[in-house]
This record gives C-alpha cells, structure tokens and sequence, in this order.
C-alpha cells in the first residue's frame, strides 16, 4: 500500500513538473510572438535579409548586384522571406525565422525523449528557447536559425543511420539537411565537412564486421557529399556564372588567381562603406591587423584572455557589443556537457557514441568560429541544439549519481541544491527576455501609441532622412550614402555608398569640387544622406587642411541641404 502511494505522489509531481515546463514553453512563445511583432530594425536585415528581397522583387527576378558582396551569399531563406515582401508585409519575416528555431527545438524534444524523458526533454526545450542568443535571433530578421535547425537535423538524422544498421535511407536524409544547411548561410560550410568527416570515421570505426569496410566509409562520405552540395548546387551555379567561383567571396585567390581586381566584384565591395560591417557603425577592426590584434589592440585584451575565449563566450555575452561576441549563452551550457561524460561508461553503445559526436561536434564548430574569425555568438549557433542535448544528459546523470551515492537528508539536500542552480541561471534567461521588453517596446507599438514610423526612428536614426528622399528625390534619382551603415531597405530610391571612390579617392588626389561634383554627376548621384558625427570624424583623420577645404567648398557651393534630423543630412546636387 505505502509502495502505491509512494508511486502515484511521484507521478502527481511529475505531470506537475510537466505542466509548468509546458507553461514555460508556451510563455516564452507567446512573448516572442509579442516581442517580434514591430517593424523591423536590425542591422543585416535591412542591408540585406530584407534589402535584397526588396530588389528581387522590384527587378522581377534574382540579378547580380556586384556592389553588395552579400548578394552573392546562399539565401535559402531569405526567398522565403519574399513571399511575405511580396505581399507588403515585412514583420512576417520574423515569425518566418522564429519557425526555425521550434522546429529545432521539436528535434531536441523528440530525441531527448526517446533517450531520458518526457520532463528532460521539456526542460531541454525551455533552456533552448529561451537562450538570450535564440531569443534575439527569433525575433530578428535573419538566417541563423535556419542554419541551426539544419545543421541539427542532420546532425540528429545522421544518429538514425548510425542506429539502424546504416540504412541510406537516413544517410541520404541528413545529407539533404546538410545541403539546406549550406544553401542558408556559408556558415554551413564548417558543418558540411565536419558532418562528411563524421559519416567516414564513425563507419569505419563501427563493430560491424564487414568487407572492404573502409572502403564502403569513404563511399558513404562521398555520397553524403555529393548529395549535399547537389542540394546547394544552384547557389554555387549562380556564383560559378557570374564570378567563376561557386562559394565567392570565399576563397577567390583559389578560383580567380588570375583575375585582376578591376575585374572582379570584389573590388567594388572594397570600396563599400568602410563602417559597414559594424552594427554601431564603428569599424572596430582592420583587415591588415586579424581578429587576435584587433582584441589585443582595440580591447586592450590579454592574450590570456583571447585564449579563453572559446570559455568567456558561456560567461560573458552582451548584446551589440563586439567586444563581448554581440550575443548571450548560459553557464548552463559549459558546465552540464561536461557532467554528460561523468558516467558514459555506464552508457549504451548507442548513447555513448551519440554524446562523443555531439561533443565533438560543438567544441569544433566553437574552435573554428574562434580561429577564422572575430568571435560572435550567433557564429556558433549549430552548437547550440547539441550542447543543450549534452546538458540534459549532463543533468540527468548528476541526479542519478546524487541518488545512487547518498542517502537521507544528504540526497535531498543535494538534488535541492542542483534544482535550484539550474533554476537560478534559466532566470537569467527570463530576465533577458524581460529587458527585451523594455528595450523592444513592442507595446507601445501595438496599441497604437507609437506610429509605425516614429518607432523605426526611434532605433534608426537615418530613417526620417531616408523617408524625406522617398517623398522627395526623383524616381530616377540615385542617392549617395555616407555612413549609413548601408541600410538601404526602407529607401525607395536607388541608393550606393561607394562614397570612398567619389570623395576619398579623389579628394586624396587634389580633385577640385567642381571635379567631384562632375563625377558625382556622371555617376547619375542626384543626392548624398550623411551622417554628421562620422563623417566629420573621418575627413579629419583622412583629409588635410586644403582637402578639407575642398570638401567644405563641395558641400557649401555645390550642394543644398535640403532635410536635416536625427544628425543626418539630406544633400541636393546642384545642376552643372
């Protein structure tokens, strides 16, 4: 009678437990669907997630944009975001990316279950939800959810092979995901070859006792391969047409060694907008220095420090801050991977084999990200769905060594202390999402409070000048950014930011304003939007004082300010 009772109080705290974990899920989703529901503002999506879609739909068809080197990255989801753009709606996008990131956490759920159980695979859930880093990407315009949800389930598909007697069916499976891995962002790359990697040596190093068995692994290795990047096929046949290199800008020097720079689309890149590449439009680094002398340099890092990098990424997360990988993890994420191997002998064949390749996995994905280049969260974002399995594990087999070692009021005091450690650091996650809250104000925006265009303004400065130009500035007007940041999605009108060519380079040649102004002219650049602060800063460290005063004759004599808001300027070329 006690042993029944004993049982269905258990049971009771378990469906419990299960309620409030299905509470949280449901919670986290509905702010996010809360949260994502503004106008969006990001950075990459309005220079490029949402600005090409735009393009395509206005040309009528994909078409080469040599300027923009982005234009020529895999962009598997970024058409899917046309169809909403198509139709006038560009907050869709948003839910469109968050889809990625549940169907990610589906695969988690599914393969947690099947190998702990249903609490587990809930708890995996909330912590991967509600990761600071998953919680900004989903309520952002990006990719790198679907470059997530991809890599995981091939990496998850690539588990059935291994288990089901190494059918191909599975095989052929994971290596689709693969290849809609590499077709989504070029990110993809490191986990195409760690995949084929992983297809040959987990083959090879079987206990099946089969002929020529090294010889059938590299057959499965090229298979897999061969049917990934058949998959991601079109994107390297659009780059091989108009490049002659099938993953450019990625490792040109080895497709175009004897292309000139004047030919090749990387040169007008070049020549972008030097304050591009960083979302507080401040070029932290040089392309001269590398990632490790930009730290040490500009961030006044210790070498200690940049070694510990692939470690301060779990501690030391900030949003928009470069300096702090412009993103967040949890502690979580370290700490319980680690306890994942504490018992893995008593593990089965099959799990045990599971968590080597998801370790593996993880820290490689992370070690590349660290060595190739300036180290940002997102980066790492295939790690993420393992490292969140690998915690699970780790969590679960430190319950069963607090059972099994000790007794009586040790044991509880014990379980008492994990379950309230992890309950602890799952609160950061609910406090970030809180700030989001704040910082997003999405409320605001939806009752109406704050107009579409006063919140954009509100994150994007730019966009008051850039909204007086589409009222204004001819149809057939192209307008000169000059650090803007690129952002051109909320621009009606043509706009380029190539003002080195028209302004440094000519300047630093002694051009004469009426020289500028003439190639300005020809160029068909009816108007410049400039912001103020930057661009004062960068003539005085680029420019002399005579060049200086040429440049203040060029905008004094040959131009009218016509708009001016938010420390940004429209200018108006005066007819020649």
């Amino acid at each position: 009678m006690l042993n029944v009772s004993t049982s269905h109080n258990t049971l009771q705290m378990t469906f419990g437990i299960k309620a409030v974990l299905v509470g949280l899920v449901a919670l986290i989703v509905v702010s996010v669907v809360i949260l994502a529901y503004v106008p969006p503002v990001s950075r990459d999506a309005l220079i490029h997630h949402l600005a090409l879609p735009k393009l395509y739909l206005k040309h009528g068809g994909i078409y080469e944009i040599p300027a923009a080197q982005f234009s020529y990255y895999p962009m598997n989801l970024d058409l899917l975001y046309m169809i909403p753009l198509y139709f006038g709606n560009d907050i869709i996008p948003k839910y469109i990316h968050f889809v990625f990131a549940l169907l990610t956490a589906i695969f988690i759920f599914r393969y947690l279950r099947c190998r702990l159980d249903d609490v587990y695979a809930l708890l995996g859930v909330v912590l991967f939800l509600s990761l600071p880093v998953i919680v900004k990407l989903s309520i952002t315009v990006y990719v790198d959810l679907g470059l997530t949800f991809f890599s995981a389930a091939a990496l998850f598909y690539l588990f059935k092979w291994m288990n089901n007697n190494y059918t191909l069916k599975h095989l052929l499976v994971s290596a689709v995901w693969c290849g809609l891995c590499l077709g989504t962002k070029y990110n993809g790359l490191i986990v195409f070859f760690l995949l084929t990697l992983f297809v040959i040596l987990i083959f090879a190093k079987s206990s099946e006792n089969i002929v020529n068995k090294q010889s059938k692994a590299i057959g499965f290795g090229v298979t897999f391969m061969l049917v990934a990047l058949i998959v991601f096929s079109p994107w390297a046949i659009k780059n091989y047409i108009w490049t002659g290199n099938p993953v450019y800008p990625l490792y040109d020097s080895w497709f175009n060694s004897k292309k000139t720079e004047a030919g090749n689309p990387k040169a007008a890149e070049k020549t972008a907008d030097p304050f591009e590449n960083s979302r507080t439009d401040v070029n932290l680094s040089s392309g001269d220095w590398g990632h490790f002398t930009t730290r040490k340099i500009v961030f006044k890092e210790k070498w200690w420090e940049i070694i510990l990098i692939p470690i301060r990424i779990f501690f030391q997360g900030k949003d928009d801050n470069p300096q702090y990988f412009d993103g967040k993890l949890n502690p979580l994420l370290f700490v319980l991977p680690i306890l994942a191997f504490l018992r893995i002998k008593k593990n089965s064949l099959e799990v045990r084999n599971e968590k080597k390749v998801l370790i593996s996995f993880s820290v490689l994905i992370i070690l590349y990200a660290f060595v190739q280049t300036d180290m940002r969260i997102r980066y790492i974002s295939p790690a993420i769905p393992p490292l969140v399995v690998l915690s699970m594990f780790g969590l679960n087999d430190l319950m069963i060594i607090l059972r099994n070692r000790f007794s009586g009021n040790t044991r509880k005091i014990g379980l008492a202390a994990v379950c309230l450690s992890v309950s602890i650091l799952l609160c950061l996650n609910a406090l970030y999402l809180f700030h989001q809250f704040r910082y997003v104000s999405p409320l605001n925006f939806i009752s109406g409070r704050v107009a579409r265009d006063a919140y954009i303004e509100q994150y994007r400065p730019e966009y008051a000048a850039i909204q007086f130009a589409n009222k204004e500035v001819p149809d057939n007007g192209i307008i000169l950014g000059i650090f803007v940041g690129g952002r051109s999605y909320y621009s009606n009108r043509e706009m380029v930011f190539d003002f080195k060519k028209f302004l440094l380079d000519t300047f630093q040649q002694n051009f004469s304003a009426e020289q500028v102004t003439a190639n300005l002219s020809d160029a068909g650049i009816t108007h410049l939007i400039v912001r103020y602060d930057l661009f004062n800063q960068w003539a005085e460290n680029n420019f002399d004082d005579n060049q200086q005063k040429n440049m203040a004759q060029l905008f004094n004599t040959h131009m009218d300010l016509v708009f001016s808001k938010g420390g940004h300027g429209v200018f108006q070329l005066r007819t020649i």
